[in-house]
């Protein structure tokens, strides 16, 4: 009797201890405002203008997201962690796209497990690939999804044919399948990621595979990043949704190198960047130039602004200019007011949109202007 009563409470012991070493946890952000457009067309690659619109809009900073993450310490500075993170639109409910056309999917930017230590982490499944970061962290706008370097490198994805009906870009890459992540520690400032992403074609080794590298900087308010992606079989859906077959093709790259300076209270940034399809460069070949300036008025009030400029290199009448300028307010730790507005400027094929998911028409001017609020839980 007395051996069963130490052996229940040396297992009490161990599941105690188990337990202090794991966490799990729920998170979410909720991202809704008012947006005005003075011109909106159907889909990304429409010609038609349908006029003004007034919605109540989701995403004003960046998606409505929901997840689930967790972490468990197995001992020598080993970590074993998970995520899964999905977004859906707050107006309607709606979950977010996957990378089939019009498909969705309860977790579609984040689906990995993964191993972390003093040598750097791994992570596997699909993600949010590490040039977007790298973007991000060289953008006075911090690549929200009102006007900045997403919506201008997005503006480079509707030039070369991608619909916007799914998540698979036509250069570069938001999310990326069955990808393979390293992520190194700092040294010095320094720290890159290397990306692989298998594509699982049988008789195709080179087919819908994905390869991406990036290399940064920080350090003393100084963000410096470069970006090296390439992509076979990338986009690879008829019109009518339907997949073609792959071909092992290489028809997605995307070189960018960028900076963001931080002195007190002002940032600037500037990027330069191209991107391409080198099965037919002769048709879609494209460059990006950006410029930013910030300024933090207190801790808890700055404004941000940011240029982006977009050229078709073959086709000089196709170009593209966006201005966009927004101010934040945090109420409190988990909760922002902000109000944005925007205007891009579309010379020939060109499409740039002002905020993601409001499409403006091809070749067309538009103005747009949002208010809202984004509270984290």
């Amino acid at each position: 009797m007395r051996f069963k009563l130490a052996a229940a409470a040396v297992l009490v012991a161990f599941a105690g201890t188990a337990y202090a070493q794991s966490s799990v946890t729920l998170y979410g952000i909720l991202d809704t405002g008012f947006l005005y457009q003075r011109a909106n067309a159907s889909n990304f690659q429409s010609k038609v203008n349908l006029g003004h619109v007034y919605e109540l809009k989701d995403g004003g900073i960046y998606s409505s997201i929901w997840g689930l993450k967790g972490t468990e310490d197995i001992g020598g500075g080993y970590k074993v962690n998970f995520k899964l993170q999905g977004s859906f639109n707050t107006p309607t409910g709606k979950v977010g796209l996957a990378d089939t056309p019009t498909a969705v999917a309860m977790f579609n930017q984040q689906t990995t497990v993964g191993v972390s230590s003093p040598y750097g982490s791994i992570d596997l499944g699909r993600q949010i690939v590490p040039m977007i970061y790298a973007m991000a962290d060289t953008d006075v706008r911090n690549a929200q999804y009102f006007g900045s370097i997403l919506t201008a490198w997005l503006g480079l994805n509707q030039a070369a044919g991608w619909p916007g009906t799914s998540t698979n870009g036509s250069i570069g890459a938001l999310y990326d399948d069955n990808a393979i992540v390293y992520q190194s520690p700092k040294f010095y400032g320094v720290s890159f990621a290397l990306e692989y992403a298998p594509g699982g074609v049988a008789g195709q080794f080179q087919g819908g595979t994905r390869e991406s590298a990036v290399l940064k900087y920080s350090n003393y308010g100084l963000n410096l990043a470069a970006v090296y992606y390439n992509g076979d079989d990338t986009n690879p859906f008829a019109p009518n949704g339907a997949v073609t077959p792959a071909t092992g093709s290489n028809n997605n790259r995307f070189w960018y190198v960028g900076a963001q300076y931080t002195f007190y209270d002002v940032s600037v940034s500037t990027s330069y960047s191209i991107g391409k399809n080198p099965a037919k460069s002769s048709q879609n070949s494209f460059e990006m130039i950006s410029a930013g300036l910030g300024y933090q008025f207190t801790p808890f009030f700055k404004v941000t602004s940011g240029f982006y400029y977009l050229r078709d290199r073959n086709f000089s009448s196709n170009q593209s200019n966006l201005f966009a300028v927004g101010a934040e307010y945090s109420l409190s730790k988990t909760t922002r007011a902000y109000a944005q507005v925007g205007y891009v400027n579309n010379r020939g094929n060109m499409s740039q949109t002002i905020i993601y998911g409001a499409p403006v028409p091809e070749g067309t001017s538009s103005t747009a202007a949002m208010i809202g609020i984004r509270h984290a839980f």
